[in-house]
């Protein structure tokens, strides 16, 4: 099952990123989204599934 990486700024979608595993998005998500809220300007972040339902998602 492939997953998706969303971020997500102000205006809308910033960047996607597919990963073929859900932990490995998840981690990468938890531990980029500082860096990429504070020099990309993301506001939120979330982990989809190729059926597009979300596994995990964190704002802020």
């Amino acid at each position: 099952m492939a997953f998706t990486v969303i971020w997500y700024g102000k205006t809308g979608i910033v960047e996607k990123t597919p990963f073929d595993a859900e932990k490995a998005a998840r981690d990468h998500a938890m531990t980029t989204f500082d860096t990429r809220k504070a020099e990309d300007g993301v506001v939120a972040v979330e982990v989809r599934k190729d059926d597009g339902s979300v596994v995990f998602s964190k704002a802020g």
